[in-house]
């Protein structure tokens, strides 16, 4: 799609920029990881080309307008910080054909409604529940707004381990042995549920089926272990997938959507090495201490290798019927297999953050990452396609 020049606009003035309503916070446990990835992306944005519309949401869930320079503020005074509310509140239009956000300002006479600016794509950066796993892709669709990233299939799925891995099944990718416990199968009979997981071996890692960033995630190595495990995780979620560990390397492909017709593609693979402390790639070593994982692009493997890991990162992404872009990892075993662990449909963007690294080890810059991103965007119809 091409923007369309306002026809108010003065005879020979410059086209107008497409306008970019970029969202971040949400109600998620992955909020200030929300916005650690907002600061990034708007410092790097090219507002010569595009317009920017800042909008925060609570972990309440209210939509805000919240100005760039509040959210430098607040992340300088609180590096792991939550959003207050702020005044201008802000809804999306709903009907066909109308597309300037709604802005309401409370007051003693019960506030006011005006309209903002007009709105040609929406930039989701909100990770894990009600943003990265289909709601906020569905209330977009409502309001034929163009949208970076997956549609709502894609990032249910995309959300859902469970059935990202039914999916990549389906397409024919190796996924390692895992089983699934629903909170009716835990509280029914924990019993049966402690013996179909012994059945994995040990260790295991426990994660809530529908979270990300590492949160809730335990690596159990003794059987009187898992108990509590489950416990951490049910904190995030109520459905969990316990994983059996698999011995090998850590390798990432970051996935982007081709114009047009064109073929999806891919990144150089990178390799993630845990240094320090850390027993695995967990939420500090994402976001906290750079020093405590090292990425290597290209991934030293050996050719055949670092094709299938890009031939199953394409193959993900299309099983899952991704759009715009997505982040998939995978284990590079000792005796030469690739394994896929899981795709993100919206990766982190943070200063340290995989996806954009390897992109840039590829010879696409931040700036031109998130350039194309948007023209991706803006490119896509509305509706079903």
């Amino acid at each position: 799609m091409t923007h369309t020049p306002d026809p108010a606009a003065p005879a020979g003035s410059p086209p107008a920029r497409p306008c970019v309503a970029v969202l971040f916070g949400g109600r998620s446990s992955e909020h200030a990881i929300s916005l650690i990835t907002a600061r990034g992306v708007l410092r790097a944005i090219d507002r010569e080309k595009w317009d920017v519309v800042t909008v925060g949401i609570a972990p309440s869930g209210e939509w805000f307008l919240y100005p760039q320079e509040e959210l430098e503020r607040l992340l300088d005074e609180q590096p792991i910080a939550q959003l207050p509310v702020g005044e201008d509140l802000v809804s999306l239009p709903l009907k066909v054909g109308e597309s300037e956000l709604l802005v309401r300002q409370d007051g003693p006479c019960g506030g006011t409604v005006g309209r903002d600016r007009h709105v040609d794509v929406v930039l989701p950066l909100l990770h894990g529940p009600f943003g990265e796993d289909g709601t906020l892709q569905g209330l977009l669709e409502l309001a034929d707004l163009r949208y970076v990233g997956c549609g709502v299939t894609a990032s249910a799925m995309g959300m859902d381990k469970h059935f990202m891995k039914l999916a990549f099944e389906a397409a024919g990718l190796e996924v390692g042995p895992y089983e699934v416990v629903t909170d009716r199968q835990w509280r029914a009979d924990p019993d049966a549920v402690r013996e179909r997981v012994a059945g994995l071996g040990l260790p295991v890692f426990v994660k809530p089926a529908r979270a990300g960033s590492s949160f809730g995630i335990t690596k159990v190595e003794r059987p009187g272990d898992l108990d509590a495990a489950i416990a951490t995780a049910r904190e995030h979620d109520r459905k969990l997938v316990v994983e059996a560990a698999i011995t090998g390397r850590e390798i990432e492909c970051a996935v982007l959507q081709g114009r047009g017709t064109d073929p999806v593609r891919t990144s150089m693979p990178g390799e993630i090495e845990i240094v320090d402390e850390h027993a695995f790639y967990d939420f500090e070593a994402k976001y906290v201490s750079q020093a405590s994982a090292r990425l290597s692009c290209p991934a030293d493997l050996p050719a055949e290798a670092a094709e299938a890991v890009r031939a199953g990162a394409v193959r993900a992404f299309e099983a899952l019927d991704g759009e715009g872009l997505c982040r998939a990892d995978f284990f590079y075993t000792d005796d030469g297999r690739v394994v896929i662990n899981e795709i993100n449909t919206m990766p982190g963007f943070t200063p340290i953050s995989m996806y954009p690294r390897m992109w840039a080890a590829s010879g696409l810059s931040y700036p031109a990452l998130i350039d194309e991103l948007l023209s991706l965007a803006l490119e896509r119809p509305v509706g079903l396609r």
